[in-house]
């Protein structure tokens, strides 16, 4: 249940939908596995254990999942099995095959190799803050996190969502929080042992450092040259250990054995009280952890009153109106 990733983004305009309807509109794409033709399916889950309904709700947070089915057939297996034939068809024939009758080959053999393919699937979860207006999917990159919001917006008919905009880059607030030697960091955060380097000129060098200190005269003076942090390992509140990117991706998200502890001293009877204690705590821990880090980046712009209905959030931020 604890997410390792998390790719942010903010409702632009409203969202008029209760978890109720929520769980009815996901009801309708359900996950199926692939049909013996099929490449791949996509659909959603229980993000419970063993569980039945689609949205788990705790609080302010909308909890759900989604699957992906996908066979696995590699192209060198698909590329032997179209020149075995177009070689027994011209030694049979004796003539040349060209490329629009070889198009037609690959997609009869991808046909025919589908059904005997092996098959792997995966899952991505997501949640809705509905008193803080974030969307968040637990992907390691934005290609899978798009994948999830993709197959939402179909399903809810719409989904309003923006990456978030903030008033300084990432890589320039990392950037000062070394060159100040932490001193211009939130209180509640430290920075790691771990960081990324990036010369923005023309050569694009990188550097990467771990298990060093990251305030030493080494590391600074590349910064002197104008190299910027690109990743940088922070720890929040000893709770919350992770790599804050650039591209204000959050990976490696890792929470502190004591915090995981405070979720088993409730005693959870089964897996799925367990499951909601995990999530609770979770996510009232990333909220708090997203607020001070977005602050300590220097805050978003400014956007246009935005209410989002269906107990999602009222706030005063103003967001470009261009849903992602």
């Amino acid at each position: 249940m604890w997410f390792k990733n998390l790719v942010l983004y903010r409702f632009s305009q409203e969202l008029d939908i209760k978890a109720e309807e929520l769980e009815k509109s996901l009801a309708e794409q359900t996950f199926r596995p692939c049909g013996k033709t099929e490449m791949s399916t996509y659909g959603w889950v229980s993000p419970v254990p063993g569980g039945e309904t689609l949205v788990h709700v705790s609080g302010p947070f909308r909890t759900f999942c989604a699957r992906k089915e996908e066979k696995i057939l590699p192209a060198s297996v698909i590329r032997d099995a179209v020149n075995d034939k177009v070689q027994q068809i011209e030694a049979d024939q004796g003539r040349q095959v060209f490329k629009k009758e070889k198009d037609q080959i690959k997609d009869e053999v991808t046909l025919d190799l589908l059904p005997r393919a092996f098959s792997k699937s995966n899952s991505t979860r997501a949640y809705i803050d509905t008193r803080s207006g974030w969307l968040i999917v637990d992907a390691s990159s934005f290609r899978k996190a798009e994948e999830l919001t993709s197959t939402l917006r179909s399903t809810l008919g719409s989904l309003p969502v923006v990456p978030p905009t903030l008033k300084h880059s990432p890589a320039a607030i990392m950037t000062q929080w070394l060159e100040t030697h932490a001193s211009s960091m939130p209180g509640s955060m430290a920075m790691g042992d771990e960081c990324e380097l990036k010369d923005i000129g023309e050569d694009g060098g990188v550097i990467r450092c771990k298990h060093q200190d990251l305030l030493a005269d080494e590391i600074t003076g590349h910064l002197a040259t104008g190299m910027q942090v690109s990743r940088l390992s922070l720890h929040w509140n000893e709770s919350i250990s992770c790599v804050l990117g650039d591209d204000f991706l959050i990976r490696r998200v890792k929470f502190t054995d004591e915090l995981q502890e405070q979720s088993e001293a409730l005693n959870a009877e089964d897996d799925a009280s367990r499951f909601d204690a995990d999530f609770t705590l979770m996510a009232g821990t990333l909220s708090t952890f997203l607020k001070e880090l977005v602050e300590g980046l220097g805050g978003e712009e400014e956007r246009e009153e935005r209410t989002v209905i269906g107990e999602i959030s009222t706030s005063s931020e103003k967001v470009e109106d261009a849903p992602f």
